[in-house]
């Protein structure tokens, strides 16, 4: 079958070994110095192992690959006296596919998350993830949630989202997001930032990276008041 899975670039692979121990299926392993796929059955194509990779010698390619096997994996990780796979949550991929109320006018409920996958930091999201492909991409500010009481409802639902916080993290995020716009069918951008001056080196990043990417790709930008109000 042809289907999305990792490649790995050994004129970029340093020997690190971080891929491999964020593999969680045991797909990756180490062969004279370099991470190699050990076999196409055992990687899920979530990519794990991605953000783990300092020096980008990962990415995502469509071939022909044998399907995931996910008995195969359980039944090798229990061969080497491996627990069960799952791993922490906090650093496994995974997309949530969201579904509308079946009866529009029944009675109001708590109002679902419109989150669509994981992980949604910048920092940490993989930079070629299934989920990017037609993707229509939200990259927000770490508070922008707490401020605006609606932002499942009316910025996150049909997004893909990231998040991030530049003041914090002390990062450029601009190269991270050149990536993926660059390797990705996204279909457009929308930034949603605060009002506070540091929430301003979020929106360059985005500005230098859809220069960047060389791509025309419809973008906006939305500004939030620390007392939750939409201000542009």
């Amino acid at each position: 079958m042809i289907r999305k899975i990792i490649h790995i670039d050994q004129e970029k692979c340093n020997g690190c070994g971080a891929c491999a121990s964020a593999c969680h299926e045991g797909a990756i392993g180490m062969v004279d110095g370099k991470a190699r796929l050990l076999r196409d059955d055992y990687c899920d194509g979530l990519g794990d192992c991605l953000p783990a990779c300092p020096t980008g010698a990962i990415t995502f390619v469509e071939r022909e690959a044998a399907a995931y096997d996910e008995k195969a994996v359980e039944a090798n990780r229990k061969a080497k006296g491996m627990p069960a796979s799952g791993g922490c949550p906090g650093a496994r991929a995974r997309q949530m596919h969201r579904q509308e109320a079946a009866v529009p006018d029944a009675p109001a409920g708590p109002e679902q998350s419109q989150l669509g996958q994981w992980p949604c930091q910048i920092k940490l999201a993989p930079v070629n993830a299934p989920w990017f492909d037609g993707a229509k991409l939200l990259v927000a500010a770490d508070c922008a949630a707490y401020a605006y009481a609606s932002m499942h409802r009316d910025f996150m639902r049909g997004r893909i989202t990231l998040i991030g916080c530049p003041k914090l993290d002390g990062v450029d995020y601009s190269e991270k997001l050149t990536r993926i716009l660059a390797g990705n069918d996204i279909q457009s951008v929308t930034v949603v930032r605060m009002e506070v001056p540091c929430c301003g080196g979020l929106e360059l990043a985005v500005k230098k990276a859809l220069q960047a990417s060389g791509k025309f790709i419809p973008w906006q930008v939305v500004t939030l008041s620390v007392d939750g109000r939409v201000l542009d």
